[in-house]
Order: C-alpha cells, then sequence, then structure tokens
C-alpha cells in the first residue's frame, strides 16, 4: 500500500539561481506523525512549502524528483487544487485574518465546503477541541492573544477537512504551559479524527514526544530517518537536538560548536 505522502527525490530552486532542496525524500504514512528535525536554514519548511504548492507564490520550483499524495503526482499543482485534495498548511506565524472575526475566519477556512450543514459541523468540532474560540468568536482575530491566534490557525485548518496537515513550528512564541495544551491538540487530533500531521518544529524534545517517526535534516538533505525511539538513543540526536550528552548533562551552545566539524552521522 502506498503512503499517504511521498516526496521522492526532488531538488527545489527559489528565483532559477537559489538551490535549497538537493535531493530530499519522505514519506507519511496514513494516520500517522511525522516530524522534521533540523537548525535554521536547513530546508525544513521549503519542504513543507513544496508539498503544499506555496513555492510558487515565493518565485520557487520542484526542478527534479517527484512529489505524490495519495498514489497522484502533485508537484505541478496549485495551492488550491491541493486544499481541495486533502492537504492544508498551518504556516509559522500565526497568520490571520485580523480585520474578520475568530469565526469568520474559521468558516474562511471552510470556503471548499458547499455543505451548510457541514459547515455547521465542523465548526463545533473545531470548538469543542478549542473551547476558548467558542468564547472568543465574536472577537476580531488583531485582538486575541497569541495562543489563541495559535489555536485559530490550527482550527481553520481543520475546517479544510484535510487528510494531511503540515505545521510549521506551532511552538513559537508561547508559553511551555500553552505550548503543552496545543501539542496535546496536535495529538488529540491525529488520534480522533485521523489527520496525518508532518510536523516542523525547532523544540525537539516536543515533538518526539508525540511524532511517530522522524527525520533530521541538514543543508537541503535527509541525514537521518527512522522511528522517534531510535532517533531518541541516537548520540548525535542527543547531543545537538536534546542538548544532553551521553551521560545525559547538559551541554552548551559553545561547547557543540564542533558539530558542523565532525558531522558525524553524515560518514
Amino acid at each position: 500500500m502506498d503512503p499517504l505522502l511521498e516526496v521522492n527525490n526532488i531538488e527545489v530552486i527559489y528565483h532559477n539561481v537559489i538551490l535549497v532542496l538537493k535531493g530530499m525524500s519522505l514519506k507519511v504514512e496514513e494516520g500517522r506523525i511525522v516530524t522534521i528535525l533540523g537548525n535554521n536554514g536547513a530546508g525544513k519548511t521549503t519542504t513543507l512549502k513544496a508539498i503544499s504548492g506555496l513555492l510558487k507564490t515565493e518565485n520557487g520550483e520542484v526542478t527534479d524528483g517527484q512529489i505524490r499524495f495519495m498514489g497522484k503526482r502533485i508537484d505541478r499543482l496549485y495551492p488550491e487544487e491541493l486544499v481541495r485534495m486533502g492537504i492544508f498548511q498551518v504556516m509559522e506565524g500565526r497568520r490571520v485574518f485580523e480585520d474578520l472575526t475568530v469565526e469568520e475566519n474559521l468558516i474562511a477556512g471552510g470556503h471548499t465546503v458547499s455543505n451548510k450543514a457541514r459547515l455547521k459541523q465542523d465548526l463545533q468540532v473545531v470548538y469543542d477541541y478549542f473551547p476558548r474560540l467558542h468564547q472568543r468568536r465574536k472577537v476580531l482575530a488583531g485582538y486575541i492573544s497569541g495562543g489563541e491566534q495559535q489555536m485559530l490557525v490550527i482550527g481553520r485548518g481543520l475546517m479544510a477537512s484535510p487528510k494531511l496537515m503540515l505545521m510549521d513550528e506551532p511552538s513559537m512564541g508561547l508559553s511551555p504551559m500553552l505550548v503543552g495544551e496545543i501539542f496535546e491538540i496536535i495529538r488529540r487530533i491525529n488520534k480522533e479524527e485521523g489527520v496525518s500531521i508532518l510536523l516542523v518544529e525547532q523544540n525537539a524534545r516536543l515533538a518526539l514526544s508525540i511524532a511517530d517517526h522522524g527525520y533530521v535534516m541538514e543543508n537541503g538533505r535527509i541525514v537521518l530517518d527512522d522511528s522517534v525511539e531510535k532517533i531518541k538513543e541516537n548520540a548525535d540526536v542527543k547531543e545537538f537536538y536534546l542538548g544532553l550528552t551521553e551521560v545525559g548533562k547538559k551541554k552548551s551552545y559553545r561547547d557543540v560548536k564542533h558539530y558542523k566539524r565532525r558531522k558525524r552521522w553524515l560518514t
């Protein structure tokens, strides 16, 4: 049985000049949470945009390889076509329609749903996951808190009835308590709604706590691909992403500068 999503050896170039992804491959099985770890500039967000079609809005292009969703090639399709197929990207930075109310933002997310009864039902599902959004449903989205905006963009994604959600840094700028709440809801959406999730997250410990499978990315390539259990035990992941030495002691950034010179897992 084919994976839900399969990215096969793609290259991505911006502005016909800048090569960002250099033979990137990954897959997402149906019903799973998969995470991509990596430092800033590794190509994680570009990977998500290549899948969602948003590269086209930034003068980017998949120039080699293929992306397949539910067995169909999709790397030549436009974002609106991919949303209708069941792919929705929750972008970094909590991008809400600030001049619309919370509820109007959610309804906008369900623009592909023509059945009004279904739309109302989906709205209730979102409010069940995020009761705070129901309380704030008449408030302009620009006036709600950062945490509520993050709930809103995830809820807006759910309104599109996705089969696959691409999530880019959902913990960014949130308090630890709120981050825990958001990630528990992400886990519930996966288990209860059957939505597969491809998660990009700087907080490696948090991402690995809810994911089934993980990839580590560097310089536009995958350098490690394994189950979450094995990734957690990888010495380099412990040291450079979880901040632990092999004996469990914290390491400072200054202590791990030699990492770029070593790159043990590339040999």
